[in-house]
């Protein structure tokens, strides 16, 4: 029986996990953190999506006090800028409010017959709002609940810190700070427990690993090999700045900004309290001192305010891939244990709260039941890292700019996906639809690649006419166009709303 979990590394990977975890099982389960006391979270602005917002409500975190603690602000969707022909009008949203009735309407032709609007403006209203600056919910609306989904975006360093308050004065998970000095394996090379400094063994009937990029267990212990994924992902390094806002009346956007680059891309997150921008490039086709130059010559076009010498720039390595499987005898990887990529869809802290949403839901209480869970969530999780591979890299094939050899290198046909290429094939003479994905939960369904397709300016080959019921289309647009009216009237602007919750917080109920 699954009496005893430790989880090696702290940071928002395990420190989420725990709370995920100990939120379920009030008792019969002992959940201990061991983190090295030398490790500083870094404070990163990231993003999250919308199923943060159950997650927190199910650990019992108020919406109020995390976005009052972790300088958090509400992210509607991701906008992409200059990804298609790097003109000063190409951009298109992917938000996250899904079209009304998608499986049911022929979204694309309402798209293609429109008056010139882009795919996202005739699928919803949310686009709009964003472009706006608008907040998704108004003050009397209760805590994580909204008109429009919404996710966040949050200062990682002060999330982590949130959680482990949470998890440790709350949820009564134990807190060990030392080093693992080693890690001792039984006859059936499971893992008995991990030898600390100071404190000795920490033994445990599963283990997990969210120790980063090294991968203690799983890969160095264990020896879990590693699949790479450079080929459909040649961004490998990434560079990182904070950014003050010029003042506290300053807009916040309501979505992550992606501008593309010569060599890669840009991001910007807006929280509460500052903007965190970041390069993240190819280092095969940019060196580091012309990827820095890059995002300082952004920071200054958006931020004139702040003078070059307060940027102070970091450096991160991205080895783009994931392991060969995810759960391994008794330890399973969450986090950059289990992989990594680029953070073009914030999909990173997305497979944290599923990854440790599948151990709270199967945990295993035997050992023969062990090797029936590892089986299904590596088969999961195997799927998982395909689909999110390839929806990256959608992203890039359809791009029309050969301005540089890199964007020239990302759209070569080796460096696409076969499945992505199969889908490609079959939506020349169809819009994407639900039995083109395998499972139920899908980390992207096919209205994502829809807004990705099409505000990428994918047209199709001439296919025959099908049925289309153009009163319940044109019925449907006028009830979005009302509900654009009425939320562009009530939604307060992103900065005036959380002005406000600072103030007054949100209501309970």
């Amino acid at each position: 029986m699954t009496k005893k979990i430790v989880i090696v590394g702290g940071g928002t990977a395990g420190w989420l996990c725990a709370g995920i975890l100990a939120a379920e099982f009030t008792a019969g389960l002992e959940i201990t953190l061991v983190e090295s006391p030398d490790v500083s979270p870094l404070g990163v602005g990231e993003g999250t999506w919308p199923t943060m917002r159950s997650t927190l409500k199910r650990m019992g975190i108020r919406e109020t006090d995390f976005l009052r603690e972790c300088s958090a602000s509400f992210k509607q969707g991701s906008k992409f800028v200059g990804w298609r022909t790097g003109a000063s009008d190409d951009f298109y949203y992917h938000p996250f409010s899904l079209p009304t009735a998608f499986n049911e309407l022929d979204y694309h032709t309402l798209w293609r017959d429109s008056d010139g609007r882009s795919f996202d403006q005739v699928a919803g209203v949310q686009s709009r709002i964003c472009e706006l600056g608008l907040a998704p919910k108004t003050i009397t609306v209760p805590e994580y609940a909204g008109a429009l989904n919404y996710g966040y975006h949050l200062d990682a360093g002060k999330f982590s810190a949130l959680l482990q308050r949470h998890c440790i004065g709350t949820l009564q998970v134990k807190h060990v700070l030392d080093h693992v000095v080693a890690v001792e394996q039984g006859g059936n090379g499971d893992i008995d427990a991990v030898v600390t400094q100071h404190r000795g063994k920490l033994e445990a009937d599963l283990f997990i690993d969210c120790s980063g990029g090294r991968s203690l267990l799983l890969g160095e212990q264990l020896g879990v090999g590693f699949v790479e994924c450079a080929r459909y992902s040649i961004n490998d390094t990434a560079l990182a700045a904070q950014l003050p806002y010029a003042n506290d009346q300053a807009p916040i956007a309501s979505a992550t900004i992606g501008t593309a680059q010569q060599c890669g891309w840009i991001w910007d997150i807006g929280l509460s309290s500052r903007r965190g921008v970041g390069y993240v490039y190819s280092s095969a086709h940019a060196d580091a001192d012309s990827a820095e130059a890059c995002l300082r010559r952004y920071a200054q076009e958006t931020a004139p305010h702040v003078p070059e010498q307060d940027i102070s720039v970091r450096k991160f390595n991205i080895r783009p891939g994931h392991r060969e499987k995810f759960w391994h005898k008794n330890c399973v990887a969450v986090g950059m244990s289990a992989g990594f990529i680029e953070p073009l869809e914030a999909s990173a802290l997305a497979l944290v709260e599923l990854s440790a949403a599948m151990i709270r839901d199967e945990l295993p209480q035997n050992r023969t039941q062990m090797e029936i869970v590892a089986r299904k969530f590596n088969q999961v999780f195997t799927y998982r890292w395909q689909r999110i591979v390839e929806f990256l890299k959608l992203h890039y094939v359809l791009s029309q700019r050969r301005d540089s050899d890199y964007w020239c290198d990302v759209v070569q046909a080796q460096s696409i996906p076969g499945e992505l290429a199969e889908k490609l094939e079959l939506w020349r003479s169809r819009p994407p639809y639900v039995r083109d994905f395998l499972q139920v939960e899908e980390l992207f369904p096919a209205a994502s690649y829809a807004y990705v397709l099409y505000g990428m300016g994918f047209c199709g080959e001439n296919a025959p006419v099908r049925r289309f019921d153009g009163e319940r289309a044109r019925q449907l647009m006028q009830e979005e166009q009302k509900k654009f009216h009425n939320y562009q009237k009530a939604m307060p602007s992103n900065r005036k709303l959380l002005d406000t919750v600072a103030q007054f917080g949100l209501s309970k109920v």
